[in-house]
């Protein structure tokens, strides 16, 4: 009998010591466990705890963020535009007196002078017109000596019946026909002093019509056309007459160009342009607007402006393409910031700008789009950091912390 009661002692402390041992690890797991979960509410309740005791701390985490710095347009504008050169002044010459060429002194590409001959007309009958209104001139004038003469006499012997005729020596009857021959010839003078005033504009039109037998140059330019040659007949009508020539003054130039609305409010007399001409890539010529319209055209919103560009080498020359730069005043606040800035959401156009580590959405006005930056006229002022490619969830007052740029690339 005890040799075979000592296995079973044997037996049950061996898996007395497996149970404690199997106790103690599941205590040690459930300490482990609420350790845990210790942890995680102490670490939520912090979380949680963290905004009552500091309420003016954003809850979401630090951004890091790039941002770039606004920049400001220069206050000058400087504004390209296509146009064709012209000439200051273009005069078509036309003939004023009807008649033969005689005489021709300019050919194409002439330079001429003001006042200079460009043709002479044959018109032999003009003379003989003259001669022939010189003749009846002086008819006329003596017609109104004799006139004069007649109102003389008329006159003093109206002056002597009339005494008579008041002392009863001659009758009334004679007094009258006195009277009213001195009235007759006055009359005569009248008409024969408008005669010589008719006839003498007549002769001065007869004149004036042969002094135009001699076209002369109107201003200092170029002929740039002719349309006679000697012996050619011209016509001198209103309607019809014969073309001559076409004269250009090229000493100054002039350009027309039409400037937007968002320019024009700049433009004025005096104000600096430059031309360039593709052919003459190393050169450029001075000018200035000398005028504009003072009114924008209502179908394009466009301000019609004059430039004047010095010509004294008459190296440029009326019908060239060329680009002219207007150095404009600015008159509108202008600032540049990358595209990459732009929020665009329900609420508009914005821009998040970094005062101080914290995020301070802006709404702007973009004036145009240049594809790497914008210009925009409100909303932010030069050196504002703006931050670049910003995240879509993004709120005012969000803290951020400002990232480095990469070597190379400015800020």
């Amino acid at each position: 009998m005890n040799i075979t009661e000592r296995p079973r002692v044997r037996v049950k402390g061996r898996s007395d010591n497996r149970a404690l041992k199997n106790r103690i690890l599941m205590v040690g797991c459930v300490l482990l466990l609420c350790a845990m979960l210790g942890v995680g509410f102490w670490h939520h309740y912090t979380l949680r705890s963290q905004p009552v005791a500091t309420p003016g701390q954003p809850q979401e985490p630090i951004l890091n963020v790039r941002t770039a710095l606004v920049r400001a347009n220069p206050g000058i504008i400087s504004v390209r535009l296509p146009a064709i050169t012209q000439a200051f002044a273009q005069a078509n010459i036309f003939a004023r007196a009807s008649g033969y060429i005689s005489q021709r002194e300019v050919d194409i590409g002439s330079h001429i002078k003001a006042g200079q001959l460009l043709v002479a007309i044959a018109a032999p009958e003009v003379d003989h017109q003259i001669d022939q209104a010189e003749g009846t001139l002086a008819s006329m004038r003596a017609a109104l000596q004799q006139a004069t003469a007649n109102r003389d006499l008329a006159q003093d012997t109206f002056n002597r019946d009339s005494r008579l005729v008041q002392q009863g020596d001659l009758s009334q009857q004679v007094g009258d026909t006195d009277r009213l021959n001195l009235e007759a010839q006055n009359a005569a003078v009248a008409v024969a002093a408008a005669n010589i005033q008719a006839q003498d504009a007549q002769l001065q039109v007869l004149r004036q019509q042969k002094a135009y037998l001699r076209v002369l140059a109107p201003f200092n330019g170029v002929v740039t056309q002719r349309n006679v040659d000697v012996g050619d007949l011209v016509q001198a009508n209103a309607i019809n007459g014969t073309f001559l020539f076409t004269v250009m003054q090229t000493d100054i130039i002039r350009i027309v160009v039409y400037v937007q609305q968002t320019e024009a409010f700049g433009v004025a007399p005096g104000i600096e342009a430059v031309l360039r001409v593709p052919e003459i890539p190393d050169r450029t010529f001075p000018g200035r607007v000398t005028r504009t319209a003072n009114a924008l055209q209502p179908d394009t919103r466009t301000l019609l402006t004059e430039i004047d560009v010095p010509n004294p080498d008459q190296e440029l020359s009326p019908g060239l393409y060329c680009t002219v730069e207007l150095r404009i005043p600015r008159k509108i606040p202008s600032l540049i910031v990358p595209s990459d800035a732009i929020i665009f959401n329900r609420s508009g156009l914005s821009i998040a700008v970094v005062e101080d580590g914290i995020t301070r959405l802006r709404s702007v006005n973009v004036v145009r789009d240049f594809g790497a930056t914008v210009e925009v006229d409100r909303g932010v002022k030069e050196g504002d950091q703006v931050i670049l490619t910003p995240p879509i969830d993004l709120t005012d007052g969000r803290k951020v912390n400002i990232r480095p740029a990469p070597p190379g690339q400015l800020s």
